[in-house]
């Protein structure tokens, strides 16, 4: 059962994910994933807290912390991840590296509270994420991801999803600040168009810059950047990569890469190694070190 889950985490995961970009959509992406455990003979492993401790969005700092964090698979023999520390300051960025399977997007799956530590804890402001509310959760955190999710609605409808009193105004302030307004305004129905099914009328690149302006309608204040631009070619992701500083700029942001480039201007990079943080660092103090991100960088 361990075997097939870890199989199918990375064709999972990312469209669980993306359904989480949106606070309404939340509670809908956590009934698919219980469907989905319960399809592997696995329990669910996170639980709506019975008294949860409020925490507005309009109150949240973004100051994220995960203490002394690990975890392992359900009935699994080996930690994925082992003894985490790590701190993101309010507006603070941070970016997580390292060869498929460290446990990089482990990280990024504990933080958005799609399981939750076998040992240590993940706090939001000071509080424990198993005492949030989901509710609560979802409006503090944005989610970006290679595989974006697009409702077959018109692209208006997909936007409201984020902020259902958003004018046409604000819509379109989004879209030109996610580098796709252009792009719309040339579509004949404009914010009317149908995206089609997983938004299959556009490309990759302009899906997920959609995903973007979406996102910056919802204003989280922690934002979660999962391998976000790791299939695009060099001259999308130069587009995509403006978009995404937009959205980042101010927010606690978590990335995670495969693609160094995207991470270079990052306030720390951290280098996971088979679940354990092997160094951390600026680009440049990573490269003169010489170690397993110069590697990487190589």
């Amino acid at each position: 059962t361990v075997v097939a889950f870890t199989a199918l985490q990375s064709q999972i995961f990312r469209p669980i994910m993306g359904l989480l970009n949106v606070g309404a959509q939340w509670i809908s992406s956590m009934a698919l994933l219980s469907r989905i455990f319960g399809y592997l003979d696995l329990p669910v492993e996170v639980a709506e807290p019975t008294d949860p401790t409020p925490l507005p969005k309009h109150l949240v700092r973004g100051d994220v912390r995960f203490e002394g964090v690990t975890y392992r698979y359900p009935d699994g023999d080996v930690d994925v991840l082992t003894g985490i520390d790590l701190h993101l300051a309010p507006g603070r960025s941070i970016a997580v590296v390292g060869e498929t399977g460290s446990g990089k997007s482990t990280l990024a799956t504990l933080l958005v509270r799609l399981a939750d530590p076998t040992a240590g804890r993940v706090t939001l402001d000071g509080v424990d994420l198993r005492d949030l509310s989901s509710a609560d959760l979802a409006g503090a955190i944005g989610v970006v991801t290679q595989d974006t999710y697009l409702s077959h609605t018109s692209i208006r409808d997909n936007l409201l999803q984020a902020k259902p009193d958003a004018s046409d105004a604000d819509l379109w302030l989004a879209l030109d600040a996610a580098q796709v307004g252009e792009t719309v305004r040339r579509l004949p129905d404009g914010l009317d168009t149908i995206v089609g099914a997983r938004g299959h009328r556009f490309s990759g690149g302009e899906r997920q810059r959609v995903a973007v302006a979406r996102t910056l309608l919802a204003d989280p204040r922690v934002l979660v950047l999962d391998e976000a631009t790791s299939a695009l070619d060099t001259e999308t992701e130069r587009e995509f990569q403006a978009a995404l500083d937009t959205l980042a700029h101010g927010r606690t942001t978590l990335t995670i890469a495969h693609r160094l480039s995207t991470v270079r201007n990052a306030d720390e990079i951290i280098v996971l190694d088979r679940g354990r943080i092997a160094e951390r660092g600026t680009h440049e103090e990573l490269l003169a070190a010489q170690g397993r991100y110069a590697l990487l960088a190589s």
